[in-house]
């Protein structure tokens, strides 16, 4: 069981990339996937994250607007589209997940960083000024 992410880099401030987070071993549809970062001295914190089913969402304020979780219905990997990148947003980013009971649990829940319990190694974000 594991969670594989990719997709990171150096890019400018205004830039995109997309993050992917493929997921393994276990049967997803009862679980989400969440997006996490931790910048250097600063505690890891929520970004994103999206059931399996990709019905329910939930954002970070700061990146309401600029970046869209997704699921790909093609292969098991939630993907992270993130657009007009700030240098502040530079850290590694590390997708997550945990089991979560659609229709039972709100959108918020997603955001509570102590319930996930299955993670996945880190891909550095770099966003020059």
């Amino acid at each position: 069981v594991q969670l594989q992410a990719s997709g990171g880099g150096l890019v400018q401030a205004g830039g995109s990339l997309r993050l992917s987070c493929l997921a393994s071993g276990r049967t997803f549809s009862s679980y989400c996937v969440g997006w996490f970062r931790q910048a250097p001295g600063k505690e890891r914190e929520f970004v994103a994250a999206i059931s399996w089913s990709g019905d329910t969402t939930y954002y970070a304020d700061f990146v309401k607007g600029r970046f869209t979780i997704s699921r790909d219905n093609a292969k098991p990997t939630v993907n992270l589209q993130m657009n007009s990148l700030k240098p502040e947003d530079t850290a590694v980013y590390y997708c997550a997940s945990r089991k979560f009971e659609e229709g039972f649990e709100t959108a918020q829940g997603l955001g509570v960083i102590a319930e996930y319990d299955l993670w996945g190694q880190g891909t550095q974000v770099t966003v020059s000024s």
